[in-house]
């Protein structure tokens, strides 16, 4: 694209802002009091004078990106003609556009010679918050005061000088107020060398270069991304997928709706028909819905760096106030990213897969948080401990190729696995497992990846109780094109002994003691195109790696496999057994879908069958503790079914898949 500058000072500068934001990721790594931040749950960003993204970090957090300019903005407008060189604020407000209250972001002004030219901006995801629970995730939270401190814009640093006592007025009202001023100080820092960065690329450039340089990078990003858009067709799209539950209307699935539309140059997004807002904490404010789209349409184009240049292609209508995306005051919002927020970046993969087949994704599972928190035992004073934890699972499989297994989560894809040592010198929970889950990839002509199952004990603890933040425990983490789903989320307490408890996917405050132990499954991602055309070689490989079970390899691909030696993983494939049973599956798969699900449960209660049969074969979904029907939710995951597997089965396996089943909006279940 043109610019007035000439094309190698642009290419430079361009580069050096990345390489600016970059820096502040690695001085945050490098000086953060959390394990959490350190687990590089953080995001930075450089903000032109109105408070628009000139440029994201190539590291950051998919959830917080598209959402750093609106906390950027509601600063300007908060201190408009009060910003001094040496300032620095701060801002947690899920309704000014952040995302929720545990993301907080340290934003300071960049000036040069007394000219403003920007902001940078620096976001971190503090363990704690207060509210109720340790962790700041509380399912039971009526409103956004049961969360933990809101964070309006507010000065925290003015003309260089601490302000020690609005500092310490935050950092007192959460459970760990040493790593809350050594992680504020942190992200300062790391705003810090942003000014200094800028202030010396003026000096090599001049300060003109750099500002026209700042608005040019914006208008690069526009001009790339409409380029893309206007080599598609145009059309509309429409999809839909769903949070498991609101609490207060008892069981059935909540609806995000989506409405996608190619005119042109420009794509606009419209979720204006989902549900209101539910009670509980999975909502999302616009600047968590909004960032769940950029994110999503971004990974279509992932050679354009990202800007507020991306936003004036990519546009939303989030519809009124008070909506489960679209989250008014004083709803709770603290498990946004397990639940709109996910629920968007797969809706958005979904129908740009019906877009662009070559880069085709199936369902990815669902991000999720266990935390234990209490007092320590093991050191004098019994100190508050936290243990904040989340895992790896499977994504999903895609257009020619089987799904990553015990990946990061579509929520921030750079996200480390935090390591267990550093998790046991923090809090006395030790890691009991931490393995792949067997036949958790979702089946399909190409398979899910793997989830991971995690354990831990606790011990040497007192006062502890235990919060869980996830999702897809009913609207099963789903297949594509005829692909199945994987496994249900979900926690449990005990597992195998004469105490064992099944508590779900979304409980918090629940009191635990030393002695009590607690797995859960990360779902796998869902498989794309239909089982019963899977390569049988790739089959018998997945059983041989461990990947799927012999049982699972006839249930779910009617591939019949015997054990020839195991010990040296050498096994063989029955082909004449093997096309029987794809026979019998291709004849029943319909009516299997169509099962009462009074049978089923039973069939399931007295172990029978298992909740992958339910998902899988039947298109059921129970209270996977007591075994009991969810009947409108078994009516809405059947009808799901029907709009993403059932009607790409056929009984031709030489036809792969239908495409185009996106572009009639969705009868209402």
């Amino acid at each position: 694209m043109p610019t007035s500058l000439d094309p190698v000072t642009f290419e430079v500068l361009k580069n050096a802002f990345i390489n600016t934001v970059d820096q502040m990721a690695e001085q945050i790594l490098r000086t953060c009091y959390s394990f959490v931040i350190y687990s590089r749950d953080f995001s930075s960003a450089l903000c032109d004078t109105e408070g628009n993204t000139v440029m994201q970090g190539t590291g950051d957090i998919a959830a917080h990106v598209g959402t750093l300019h609106y906390t950027a903005k509601a600063v300007i407008r908060q201190f408009e003609g009060d910003i001094h060189p040496g300032d620095v604020f701060i801002i947690n407000d899920v309704y000014e556009g952040g995302s929720h209250f545990n993301d907080t972001r340290i934003i300071r002004p960049i000036y040069y010679h007394g000219e403003l030219l920007g902001y940078a901006q620096a976001n971190g995801h503090w363990a704690d918050v207060g509210g109720a629970t340790p962790g700041s995730f509380n399912v039971k939270a009526l409103d956004h005061m049961g969360e933990g401190l809101r964070i309006p814009p507010t000065r925290l640093w003015s003309k260089d000088e601490f302000l020690e006592d609005v500092a310490y007025l935050i950092a007192k009202n959460t459970r760990n107020p040493r790593d809350i001023i050594g992680d504020m100080q942190a992200q300062a820092e790391a705003t810090r060398v942003a000014e200094r960065e800028i202030q010396r690329l003026c000096d090599k450039y001049g300060v003109e270069t750099i500002k026209t340089a700042m608005a040019e990078v914006q208008d690069y990003v526009e001009e790339l991304t409409r380029a893309k858009i206007s080599s598609l067709p145009d059309g509309v799209w429409y999809t839909e997928d769903y949070i498991d539950q609101d609490p207060a209307l008892g069981e059935g699935l909540i609806p995000v709706t989506m409405k996608m539309t190619i005119s042109g140059d420009s794509v606009h997004y419209d979720l204006s028909e989902s549900h209101a807002s539910i009670s509980s904490m999975l909502n999302a404010g616009f600047g968590g819905s909004f960032a769940g789209i950029v994110a999503g349409t971004k990974m279509q184009f992932p050679d354009i760096p990202l800007n507020s240049g991306f936003y004036r292609v990519v546009t939303a209508d989030l519809g009124p106030l008070g909506s489960v995306v679209n989250a008014d005051w004083p709803s709770p919002c603290a498990g946004f990213c397990s639940g709109p927020f996910e629920k968007i970046m797969s809706s958005v993969f979904e129908i740009w897969s019906d877009i662009q087949p070559d880069r085709a994704m199936a369902c990815t599972f669902n991000l999720e948080y266990l935390l234990v928190g209490g007092r320590d035992g093991r050191e004098s004073g019994n100190p508050n401990f936290m243990w904040y934890d989340w895992m790896m699972g499977g994504w999903g499989a895609r257009n020619g190729a089987d799904g990553y297994n015990a990946s990061a989560a579509v929520f921030g894809v750079q996200y480390g696995t935090q390591p267990f040592e550093g998790q046991e010198r923090l809090a006395p929970v030790l890691t009991s497992r931490h393995d792949l889950v067997p036949d958790s990839g979702g089946p399909g002509k190409f398979r899910g990846g793997l989830g991971a199952e995690k354990g831990g004990k606790l011990w040497a603890s007192n006062n502890t109780v235990m919060s869980y933040c996830c999702d897809r425990e009913r609207s099963v983490t789903w297949g594509l094109w005829g692909g199945l789903p994987s496994i249900p989320h979900g926690v449990w307490l005990n597992k195998g002994t004469d105490q064992q408890q099944y508590l779900g996917s979304i409980f918090a405050a629940l009191p635990i003691k030393s002695g009590d132990e607690f797995t859960r499954p990360s779902a796998g991602g869902g498989g794309l195109g239909d089982a019963l055309q899977r390569d049988i070689d790739a089959v018998l490989e997945d059983v041989i790696d461990g990947y799927v079970t012999i049982e699972r390899a006839e249930k779910d691909y009617g591939v019949v496999i015997r054990e020839v030696d195991p010990e040296i993983f050498e096994y063989a494939v029955d082909l004449e057994a093997t096309a029987a049973a794809r026979d019998y599956i291709r004849a029943n798969r319909h009516a299997w879908m169509a099962k009462d699900p009074a049978e089923v449960s039973t069939e399931y209660q007295t172990g029978l069958i298992n909740e992958m049969d339910c998902v899988r074969q039947y298109g059921v979904i129970l209270d996977w503790g007591s075994g009991e029907v969810l009947p409108n939710t078994t009516d809405q995951f059947r009808a799901m079914l029907r709009r993403r597997t059932i009607v790409h089965w056929t009984d031709d396996p030489a036809i792969p898949y239908v495409l185009g089943t996106l572009t009639a909006e969705p009868a209402a279940v």
